[in-house]
């Protein structure tokens, strides 16, 4: 690094900034604490606690304006010292962090307070909400750690709420399935990161960011790409990027509210925030940077494909995260200037996706639960606040002009053109294809849902608005979708060039395409893509499913992937387990059969439920042991020099 990265001491306002991770905290432990006792008013004591967050967050926010050094920490206590290794339990509050705290409280309230209506009728609203503020207590420790000992700890508490919200009806064994997939997924991911940080540990003997950030340039090529493909492991996970995409869809079986948490302010924005966090780790080897770059084309394109050929209404918004989440890592990957139109796009797509993620809760609510868009139609005539709103998202996530997508996804199209030779062809390419069928398959969902003639299943009869307590937080989160995209677009790189170890960075080549020719076909592939959908469902589409092509057949059924990890990796995992079985049957099984009583096992199907988890998570605790045993030699080898 040509500068040293350095932070300032937090003080004055800015030293209470531990108050954003400490409010949410402290209401889920009341929530949970409580019990039935807090049932009648538990919900909005979850709501004001981000309500105060947020508001907190923009004040802090100001006061770091007003800062010549816009980068200030707090170190709270010592978290860890064990010989050489201590670690503090350190905020940092950058402009990156800023960012990311309003994202989180902002659009989070608006989530939480439509929640209170959706989960009116449901007997466990209270430990709902206690989770949700848990949630969002352990994201903003994950941004606001000043080194990646406290990113960890807030990544892992992202993980265990992330499973006890999509698992939250555990009564509906896909919910309960959908739950232990999404955790043990995650397990990959942080077992690459952990070892990353032990890596960063062995090799630089710290794990601050400033410290890491100034020492990065002194490690040898290898160890920085070992080091950065173990963070990379962490954020496919945790993102729900190539190959770890897997668990993202299948969380659509928690609560909608759930899903827009997840989905526009919190779990799957943490790769995203890792891999900017570690930009000067990343910038640092230009095969690292291509391997990012790869996972995002890949996966931009993959979702959209696969969001074409579903018909659960959540299941789409789903695949569609999963593709803005690729076009983010293409951002983040492309190295200079670009990381931050992808912060911009983040941004950007916490507005139009919970807009669009709530408005989906409301077609359900209106609709008995239906979520099967083949058997919906002409709801805008009887839905018409949803309808309006939803609209916002759809032309905001298209990049239709001058919505928001347009001004924070046309930005990264043409950063991919400005790649050196043939790889901007490349990627350039795959951004450009990724638009149009994300313009239409997402026309493909709006057509369907709102429009043609209905097709609604007999026991539904008078389709209905939300409640305003629903339908408020759709019409401000439709406004940001709409304008959100300039505002960010022509703030945001310039307020992020002040963050310690990010800004500065140089620009990238010259574009293969004009600037204007890139634009026009942008528009031109996403008129396409829509204009198309528009023609092919306009009149609604038929009930049941078709026979089609080798295509749509693979896309109907994730492209093979969840196919693939059962054979190469599920498959063998259980033959592992099965053999420690035969190997050592009294200990292993005796330490199964323990742990399974332990959580309540009985007999029959909720036995093998449990029995088949926690050999599952046996197996992936052995895995990651062993991997660190194999990180741990290879740096006492010196491979890692």
């Amino acid at each position: 690094m040509e500068e040293s990265v350095e932070f300032a001491q937090a003080s004055g306002l800015l030293g209470s900034v531990w108050l954003l991770v400490a409010i949410p905290l402290v209401s889920a432990a009341i929530l949970l604490l409580l019990g039935r006792r807090a049932d009648r008013w538990g919900h909005w004591l979850g709501v004001a606690a981000i309500g105060a967050a947020f508001v907190l967050g923009l004040t802090y926010f100001f006061q770091l304006r007003g800062l010549e050094n816009k980068s200030v920490e707090q170190s709270l206590w010592q978290f860890i010292s064990v010989g050489d290794f201590k670690v503090d339990f350190g905020l940092l509050f950058d402009p990156l962090a800023a960012v990311f705290v309003l994202l989180i409280t902002g659009v989070g309230f608006l989530i939480h307070l439509y929640a209170v209506e959706y989960m009116a009728h449901d007997e466990g609203r209270r430990r709902f909400f206690a989770y949700f503020n848990l949630f969002v207590a352990a994201m903003l420790l994950l941004v606001l750690g000043n080194n990646y000992v406290m990113l960890y700890f807030g990544w892992e508490g992202v993980g265990l709420a992330s499973y006890l919200l999509i698992s939250f009806w555990y009564g509906r064994p896909s919910a309960a399935t959908a739950g232990k997939k999404a955790f043990l997924m995650n397990r990959v991911g942080d077992a690459g990161l952990a070892i990353g940080i032990f890596v960063m540990f062995a090799t630089l003997g710290t794990t601050q960011y400033d410290e890491v950030f100034n020492g990065i340039g002194s490690v040898g090529a290898t160890t920085v790409l070992v080091l950065g493909l173990l963070l990379l492991l962490g954020a496919t996970g945790k993102s729900g990027q190539f190959p770890l995409q897997a668990w993202l869809p299948d969380a659509m079986e928690g609560p909608t509210p759930v899903s827009a948490l997840i989905h526009a302010a919190t779990m799957v924005t943490a790769g995203v925030y890792l891999i900017a966090r570690s930009n000067p780790i990343f910038t640092a080897n230009a095969t690292l940077q291509l391997v990012v770059v790869s996972v995002g084309a890949i996966t931009l394109l993959m979702g959209c494909l696969i969001g074409a050929a579903k018909d659960d209404i959540k299941r789409v918004l789903a695949w569609s995260t999963v593709s803005q989440i690729g076009y983010m890592f293409l951002g983040v990957g492309l190295g200079g200037a670009a990381y931050a139109l992808a912060i911009v796009h983040l941004l950007a797509h916490g507005f139009f996706k919970a807009n669009m993620f709530l408005g989906a809760g409301s077609v359900m609510h209106g609709m008995n639960d239906q979520v099967d868009i083949r058997r919906f139609g002409n709801l805008s005539k009887y839905m018409k606040v949803t309808w309006l709103t939803f609209m916002m998202g759809w032309l905001a996530i298209i990049g239709m002009f001058p919505f928001s997508g347009f001004f924070s996804k046309e930005p990264i199209i043409v950063a991919a053109f400005e790649r050196e030779g043939w790889t901007a062809w490349l990627f350039g390419g795959a951004a450009l294809v990724g638009a149009g069928l994300t313009a239409f398959y997402m026309t493909r969902l709006f057509v369907l849902t709102f429009h043609g003639p209905k097709r609604w299943t007999e026991d539904i009869e008078h389709p209905h608005e939300s409640p305003k307590l629903m339908t408020i937080p759709l019409i401000l989160l439709a406004i940001g979708s709409v304008g959100a995209g300039f505002l960010l677009a022509t703030s945001v790189p310039d307020w992020l060039q002040a963050t310690a170890g990010l800004g500065g960075q140089e620009e990238g080549h010259e574009a293969v395409l004009a600037h204007w020719l890139i634009t026009t076909l942008s528009l031109l592939v996403t008129v396409l893509g829509a204009g198309l959908a528009w023609f092919l469902f306009r009149n609604g589409t038929a009930t049941e499913p078709q026979p089609a092509g080798v295509l749509v057949t693979a896309a109907r059924r994730n492209l093979y992937t969840d196919a693939v990890n059962e054979a190469v990796f599920e498959k063998p995992g259980v033959f592992l387990t099965r053999a420690l079985v035969f190997l050592d049957n009294r200990g292993v099984d005796g330490l199964v059969n323990g742990l399974a009583a332990a959580v309540g096992g009985g007999s029959g199907r909720l036995r093998r439920l449990q029995t088949g988890f926690v050999r599952s998570y046996a197996t992936s605790i052995l895995t990651g042991a062993l991997l660190v045993v194999a990180a741990f030699l290879a740096v006492q080898a010196g491979w890692l020099a």
